[in-house]
């Protein structure tokens, strides 16, 4: 049994309670606190830390590559894949608006995507003509062939620029939005996992253990691949992406961040090491999982793309592998809705997390 004190303080009545504490949970709550100061938020977490894609992604920005931006469209439309790129781009400027880069190690080096047939040159100019409202560019993506030499990738065939891409750090993200969350005097539970919800007619009743539940006037589910858990209706589907770390590499020549294949391969440099991660597209079905691990086939496949393309006739040492887990489903647009009179969902970022959080953060703050 718990406590009086407790049970009036911790497990207290909030107004509004977020579950899930990674990039989606904690730019909501940060949205809803500053337009709504007087209002009570507690931020709900199962693990110690963030979990999901927030703290295992490969720390780039998120703008996106030519190929993924002409797949969208031919997916998606227009329409949608416009509003898609706004909500990236409006994102990373909040990002910048609100840390400064040296605290979360923002670099925008520009993005270059290395493309092996001209099909997607065909389509460039009708990109940047869609997209030159949003960036202000007159070439958010330009062919820039004097490059591959430069970055020592002499197999590829074409590489395209972006300035609008860039890589962070997404723990120090992470970090200085927990802070900006303590100084709204948001609060937070830890290692603390939903069992079941109850809404009633005055409030939503969350248990979080066999005889303890927190109620609140509305609740908010920031769960992004683990929503399926709770929300069966919603079309979301888990995607690992697996991760490597090599050992720094002696005269690198490789700086920014990289994509090939419409974005299912990704790599960029820290420092004098390189970061590759993707390659799901080899294996769809079995990286289809909320399981935090790597396969010896992906690794392999990361492995050989690594010494094949980025760094061929190079001697290479991995560090580091981990995997995290991502959701995506039948298109790339977010699930931004209400639920019921007191239940809302934020999910489904499509591995693009990092620059969509803040504006669905706004978007869920206007909602409730």
């Amino acid at each position: 049994m718990n406590s009086i004190w407790e049970l009036d303080t911790f497990y207290r009545k909030r107004n509004i309670i977020i579950i899930g504490a990674g990039f989606t949970g904690l730019w909501s709550a940060v949205a809803i606190k500053e337009k709504y100061p007087e209002k009570s938020v507690l931020v709900i977490e199962r693990n110690s830390i963030p979990l999901g894609a927030s703290t295992r992604n490969a720390g780039f920005a998120c703008f996106g590559s030519l190929t993924e931006v002409i797949a969208d469209a031919q997916k998606m439309g227009w329409e949608k894949t416009l509003e898609l790129v706004t909500m990236r781009f409006d994102g990373l400027q909040k990002i910048q608006h609100y840390f400064r880069n040296d605290e979360i190690d923002f670099e925008l080096n520009g993005g270059y995507e290395i493309v092996n047939n001209e099909e997607p040159l065909v389509h460039i100019d009708t990109v940047n003509d869609k997209l030159k409202a949003i960036t202000g560019l007159d070439q958010t993506y330009t062919l820039r062939q004097n490059k591959i030499q430069e970055f020592g990738l002499g197999k590829s065939a074409f590489l395209i620029e972006n300035p609008c891409e860039g890589s962070l750090h997404s723990g120090k993200l992470l970090q200085k939005l927990l802070e900006k969350c303590q100084e709204l005097k948001i609060e937070f539970l830890f290692g603390t996992e939903m069992n079941n919800i109850d809404e009633k007619v005055n409030d939503v009743e969350i248990y979080v253990s066999d005889n303890l539940s927190i109620k609140a006037d509305k609740i908010i589910y920031c769960t992004n691949a683990f929503t399926s858990k709770f929300l069966e209706n919603e079309n979301i589907i888990p995607a690992r992406g697996q991760v490597l770390l090599t050992e720094p590499i002696d005269g690198l020549k490789l700086k920014g961040t990289f994509h090939y294949d419409e974005g299912y391969y990704y790599f960029r440099n820290i420092g004098n090491r390189i970061l590759l991660g993707g390659g799901r597209n080899q294996d769809f079905k079995t990286e289809e999982t909320i399981t935090f691990e790597t396969t010896e086939f992906l690794q392999n496949h990361l492995e050989n793309f690594l010494k094949e393309v980025i760094l061929p006739h190079q001697s290479i040492k991995i560090a580091l592998r981990w995997s995290g887990i991502m959701a995506m489903g039948d298109e790339k647009t977010p699930i931004v809705k209400q639920l019921s009179e007191r239940q809302f969902c934020a999910v489904r970022l499509s591995g693009m997390g990092v620059a969509l959080a803040p504006k669905i953060g706004e978007m869920i703050a206007e909602m409730i």
